[in-house]
This record gives structure tokens, C-alpha cells and sequence, in this order.
């Protein structure tokens, strides 16, 4: 698969299969993270790879009840860092979060790649999943992701509106909404 094709294809699915989820793919997922860029190079990234089915329903715990259909994943992945692991500019512009965001885009698309779904979720109880996962507080949980092969079996799993944008891909912004040339006009 190439670049293109990993991007074309990507979504993020809410209807997963467990899978197994061994070493290399752990491995390929990190790596693929490892290659992204950032301020300096600095990789101010962390993550934590859970597939330990006890660990696995003991942070499903701590997600919003929108997010339930990820008891079905098999590998959560906590996304963290802070600040002062990255570049601070003289102006004031912090790129810890940025960067960190590539390097998920990064494992995003390995995961096309690798035949999976890696939906990237922000509903959570950030204190919650910290505590599980003994995450220091002076780090900021960013996301989790959800990881697994995607299913046709999902209408138990999904609510109406779930359903719908897991059979066709939610419409998405023409580039005249959001691309400029040569200035903002």
C-alpha cells in the first residue's frame, strides 16, 4: 500500500473485531511514531501500548460512554507528553502538542498499512485514565487510541448517529474551505 492509498483509506471505524495484537505490530506502530518529524528533534511523544485484556477493560473504565464501543479494541494506545519535553519558541508558540499529533498521524496510517483501524478518541476522564495507566501528573493525556480490525457487525454496538457515519464517510470540507494561496482571502 502506498502513502496515498494508507490516507484514502484510513477511518476512523468504530465497529472492531479483536485481533491479535503481537510484538511486531506493538513494534511497527512505535516505529512508525519514531519517524515522525518534530521542533528539532526533540520527539517529545509518549505512549503507553496496553493489549492486557485486564488493563484493556480496567481504562474502558474511565471512557465516556459515547466511546463503549471501544471495549471492543484490541490495543488501546495513551498518547502524553508535556511541554518542557519540546521546543518553546522565543514567541511563545509550544510545539509538544503538535508534534506529538504527526507522530499519531504516523501510527494512524502504519495501522492502514498493518490492516487495522486506529480511531483516535478524546472522550475520556483524563484523571482516571492517568491513575490506571500511572501516568505522572505533570504530563497531559492527549488522546487514546482505539485499535483494532474493523467489523461488519455493528449495529448493537453503535447508536443511530454512529451507524450512520460508519457506513459511509462523514462528508468532509471542500478544499476551497480551508486552503489559501499566497494569502488569507
Amino acid at each position: 500500500m502506498n502513502v496515498d492509498e494508507a490516507i484514502e483509506t484510513r477511518r476512523a471505524y468504530r465497529a472492531l473485531t479483536r485481533t491479535d495484537i503481537t510484538n511486531d505490530i506493538i513494534t511497527k506502530l512505535g516505529r512508525a511514531a519514531q519517524l515522525a518529524p518534530s521542533c528539532f528533534n526533540k520527539q517529545p511523544w509518549q505512549f503507553i501500548f496496553i493489549s492486557d485484556g485486564k488493563k484493556l477493560k480496567e481504562l474502558n473504565s474511565a471512557l465516556s460512554e459515547k466511546n463503549s464501543w471501544a471495549a471492543e479494541a484490541s490495543l488501546l494506545i495513551a498518547v502524553f507528553t508535556e511541554a518542557g519535553l519540546d521546543c518553546r519558541l522565543k514567541d511563545g508558540r509550544d510545539y509538544y502538542l503538535y508534534d506529538t499529533g504527526i507522530a499519531c498521524g504516523f501510527i494512524m496510517l502504519q495501522a492502514v498499512e498493518l490492516g487495522l483501524v486506529a480511531h483516535p478518541m478524546a472522550g475520556f476522564d483524563q484523571d482516571s485514565a492517568k491513575k490506571i495507566l500511572e501516568i505522572p501528573e505533570s504530563m497531559k493525556l492527549i488522546n487514546i487510541i482505539a485499535v483494532g480490525r474493523h467489523s461488519e457487525n455493528y449495529k448493537e454496538l453503535l447508536d443511530e448517529q454512529q451507524a450512520a457515519i460508519e457506513e459511509n464517510r462523514p462528508d468532509r470540507k471542500t478544499l476551497s474551505d480551508f486552503i489559501y494561496v499566497d494569502s488569507y482571502s
